[in-house]
C-alpha cells in the first residue's frame, strides 16, 4: 500500500491533500466528511484585513459618533463593544473545527499590510491554530507603487506576523511576482516557512448590456495547472520552503503532477464545490492508483522527481524550451471532405 504521508510546515499530514481557505471549512460536519475521504488538512476561509475594518469603521460612524451629540443619547444608543467587530467570529469556528477534526487546521489571513495582523495572528494561535496562511493578495492600482515597494510592503507583513506567533507562516502568493525564486528566499529570511502558489486573482468582466462590471467567481480548471508546476519545479530543492500547490487540481494525475514537481501540500478548492468528499475520495483513489502504477512507494519518493533540480533536462523549465515549443508548432491538418 502506498504512503501517502507527507509533511508541510512541519505538521505530519496523512495525505497530501489540503481542503483550501474556501466556504468547504463553514459547516463543521461538511469538514469531518471530507476528512474521512481523505484530506490531510484544512485552511479556514480568510479573514480579509479590508472587511474587518469596514465594520469596524461602519459602527463607529452610525453609533459611536452620535453618542456625545445629544444629552440622552448614552442612554438608547448600544455601545459597539456588544458586537463582534473583529475576528471573533473566525476565532470560535476555529476552536470548534479543532475538536471536531483530528488533521492540522491552519488559519488564513488575507491582507497586505502589517498593522493589527500581529494581534489577529497571535489569537488565531492561541485557539489553536496549527498554522497560517498569510495570502498576499494585492492588486496594484496606485500610480506610484514600484513592485520593489510591493514586495518589501509584504515581506514586513510576513517578518511580523512571523516574529508574533510561535506556529509556522506560509504566504500565498500571486502569479505575478517577476523575480519568484528571489521573492521566496527573501520570504524564507523574513521568517516564512512555506509558500503557496499561487492565488486566484478576482478577474471581473464587462456586462455589455447594463455597461456594469460582472462580478463573478469562475472556478480553476486544470488548465491553470502547467504555471503552479512551472513554478514547485523552480523553488523545489533550492529554498528553504515548505511548497503548496493550490489552484488548477482536478484529478488525482493533476495532484501526481504537481508532487512530481515538489509540491509537499496540494490544495483543493474548485474540484470539491459540488461534490465534495466524493470528488475528493475520487481524486485521492486517483492519486494512490498512479503512484501504485509507478511503482512509487510512498509521495516522498514521487516528491521532486520531475523538479528543476532533478529532471534530466533543466532547458525544459527555462526560456529554451519556450523556442523550442513555438518551432515545434504545426496548424492542424483540415479534414478532406468526403
Amino acid at each position: 500500500m502506498v504512503d501517502l504521508a507527507t509533511h508541510w510546515l512541519g505538521l505530519s499530514l496523512r495525505s497530501p491533500l489540503v481542503i483550501g481557505a474556501s466556504p468547504l471549512a463553514d459547516d463543521p460536519d461538511r469538514l469531518a466528511r471530507l476528512v474521512d475521504a481523505g484530506a490531510g488538512a484544512v485552511v479556514l476561509r480568510s479573514i480579509f484585513e479590508e472587511q474587518i475594518v469596514n465594520e469596524q469603521l461602519a459602527a463607529h460612524r452610525f453609533l459611536d459618533s452620535y453618542v456625545d451629540t445629544d444629552a440622552e443619547a448614552r442612554s438608547f444608543l448600544p455601545d459597539t463593544d456588544v458586537f463582534s467587530l473583529g475576528p471573533e467570529p473566525m476565532l470560535r469556528h476555529l476552536e470548534q473545527v479543532r475538536t471536531t477534526v483530528d488533521v492540522p487546521v491552519v488559519a488564513s489571513l488575507n491582507g497586505i499590510t502589517p498593522g493589527g495582523w500581529t494581534d489577529i495572528a497571535r489569537q488565531l494561535q492561541d485557539a489553536g491554530a496549527h498554522a497560517i496562511e498569510l495570502n498576499l493578495y494585492d492588486v496594484p492600482t496606485d500610480l506610484d507603487s514600484t513592485s520593489g515597494d510591493i514586495e518589501a510592503r509584504q515581506l514586513e507583513t510576513v517578518r511580523t506576523v512571523a516574529e508574533q506567533v510561535t506556529v509556522p507562516v506560509s504566504a500565498k502568493l500571486s502569479v505575478f511576482h517577476t523575480g519568484l525564486p528571489n521573492f521566496a528566499t527573501r520570504l524564507a529570511a523574513a521568517g516564512a516557512q512555506g509558500v503557496a502558489v499561487f492565488n486566484r486573482f478576482y478577474q471581473p468582466d464587462i456586462d455589455l448590456d447594463t455597461l456594469d462590471v460582472d462580478r463573478h467567481l469562475t472556478p480553476s480548471t486544470s488548465a491553470e495547472l502547467p504555471l503552479r508546476l512551472h513554478a514547485l519545479a523552480l523553488l523545489h530543492g533550492r529554498v528553504d520552503l515548505s511548497l503548496a500547490c493550490t489552484g488548477g487540481i482536478h484529478t488525482g494525475h493533476d495532484a501526481a503532477k504537481a508532487l512530481l514537481c515538489g509540491a509537499d501540500a496540494i490544495q483543493l478548492v474548485s474540484a470539491l464545490l459540488d461534490d465534495d468528499a466524493r470528488s475528493l475520495a475520487r481524486i485521492h483513489t486517483e492519486l494512490t492508483n498512479w503512484l501504485t502504477e509507478k511503482s512509487y512507494q510512498s509521495v516522498d519518493e514521487a516528491r521532486g522527481a520531475m523538479s528543476f533540480q532533478n529532471v534530466t533536462d533543466p532547458q525544459a523549465w527555462e526560456r529554451v524550451n519556450y523556442a523550442r515549443v513555438l518551432q515545434g508548432w504545426q496548424p492542424p491538418v483540415p479534414r478532406r471532405q468526403s
